[in-house]
């Protein structure tokens, strides 16, 4: 086998190859997925922190406003 066949055939074998593509796109999706969430979360980050002080407080854990801890 000369060298131009075994470069000609390594790189086919590379372009049929797409394991690695896979992941590369799960990780896309995870980090999508993970920058909504610290949208989300930044955007109603001291709403949701007031409405679950108020539930806790509510149920006499302290903390709260309402209840009686």
């Amino acid at each position: 086998m000369n060298l131009i066949t075994f470069v000609q055939s390594y790189l086919a074998t590379l372009h049929r190859d797409t394991t690695g593509a896979s992941a590369i796109e799960y990780a896309i999706v995870a980090g999508l997925i993970a920058a909504g969430l610290i949208l989300v979360l930044a955007t109603l980050g001291e709403g949701l922190q007031e409405f679950f002080t108020e539930i806790v407080g509510n149920l006499g854990f302290g903390g709260g406003e309402g209840g009686e801890g």
